[in-house]
């Protein structure tokens, strides 16, 4: 066997190897479940192995080149300067792989493309962070009433928590760390579901790699994006673009049911929005326990657990807004409608009145403040709705 036959064979094995434990998830592009993810993962390994074979051709030619005509040979150099015909072989050859590879490529760009004629639209929409999902089918369909935000589950914010706000070197052994959620968004299988994504603050992105869909986010903006899921199961994603400090805690997941378990589940959110917002009175008790647990969720990551604040997010012991006398209108505003120009965001479209009222009373009397107010959900639908003023 030739010299160049054992080196190209040599650097096809290693090769060979390299792509064997590409074929583990950890390494490679997954194949997903949509048939535009599996025709992704294929174009994909077809070009991999293009790359593969051209390698091989082109360190072979290169190791053998340098080992056959090393110094210590005494190689008698060739006196030509080009060659025409080599020149255009090297010009043919890679023009006719990327026409090859292009042609396959785009027509499975404009596939993916192409959500024309779906069977139900969502819109998603990326906040700092979470996700806002609402169903979008006709002018009269009641799903139209059917939204919810998408936030990172409880369990795992207490988790990150424990870790050390966020990480510490802390191992955790949860696969699915940071990417459980508190409210999933449900599709039907077997159904063409399009996307209209959006961002309400900064530019996010839409990622759930097993249906091969990444949409930027973008305020101002609407992009659209699809997919058709036939096997009924879970699945993860994540934001994608760096959109802030807890950009790594908005993660996705997509619970895919079949049909009928879809309209059941559909049946009952639409039900829900009908019964409208939860206005019952509190008592103190109530609100301080309800309150605690949405500020641990919705505000503790910006000004701490314990209230003190954090870099620009000031503290809420003691401070004029919190306890000042008669602040308690301005306190509210500033929830229900952020402070432009700084980090706090308006909580208003994102919180329920129940919610806003609890987290409010229980800043107010947590901590030592211990200024004795107490708002109800009804004082927040009032103000919200234009009966408070």
């Amino acid at each position: 066997m030739s010299l160049f036959r054992k080196v190209a064979l040599a650097v096809a094995a290693l090769a060979v190897l390299v792509l064997t434990g590409c074929s583990e998830q950890a390494y490679n592009m997954r194949e997903g479940v949509t048939e535009i993810s599996k025709e992704v993962y294929s174009l994909h390994m077809i070009v991999i192995w293009v790359c593969v074979v051209i390698g091989v051709l082109t360190f072979g030619v290169m190791f053998y080149s340098m080992f056959a005509h090393r110094k210590s040979k005494n190689p008698n150099p060739a006196k030509f300067s080009h060659s025409t015909t080599v020149e255009i072989i090297w010009t043919v050859i890679p023009f006719i792989i990327l026409i090859a590879l292009a042609v396959p490529a785009v027509k499975l760009l404009i596939k993916m493309e192409d959500s024309s004629n779906p069977d139900m639209t969502v819109m998603v929409k990326g906040w700092q962070w979470k996700w806002e999902y609402k169903y979008i089918d006709g002018d009269n369909d009641p799903s139209n009433d059917v939204s919810f935000f998408s936030n990172l589950d409880d369990a795992s914010r207490q988790q990150a928590l424990n870790a050390g706000k966020y990480f510490s070197g802390t191992k955790i052994e949860d696969e699915n760390y940071l990417l459980e959620v508190d409210n999933p968004l449900v599709i039907p299988a077997g159904q063409k579901v399009r996307f209209l994504v959006t961002a309400e603050d900064v530019i996010h992105s839409f990622w759930v790699p097993d249906f091969s869909v990444k949409k930027d986010a973008i305020p101002g903006f609407i992009n659209e994006v699809w997919t058709k899921v036939d096997e009924p199961g879970i699945y993860r994603g994540v934001c994608a673009e760096l959109c802030g400090k807890d950009h790594g805690f908005m993660p996705i997941v997509v619970k895919v049911l079949e049909q009928a378990e879809y309209d059941a589940w559909l049946a009952e959110q639409v039900e829900a929005a009908k019964s409208g917002p939860d206005l019952n009175e509190r008592t103190m008790a109530q609100l301080m326990t309800e309150g605690e647990a949405a500020y641990n969720k919705y505000c503790a990551a910006c000004h701490m657990p314990n209230g003190q604040g954090n870099g620009p997010f000031p503290s809420l012991i003691g401070t004029e807004v919190v306890t000042g006398e008669g602040s308690v209108d301005k306190h509210i505003d500033i929830v229900l409608n952020g402070v432009p120009g700084t980090a706090m965001q308006a909580f208003g479209a994102q919180l329920t009145e129940a919610e806003i009222a609890a987290i409010i009373t229980y800043e107010r009397n947590a901590w030592g403040n211990d200024t004795g107010d107490k708002v109800q959900p009804q004082d927040i639908y009032d103000i919200k709705n234009g009966g408070g003023e």
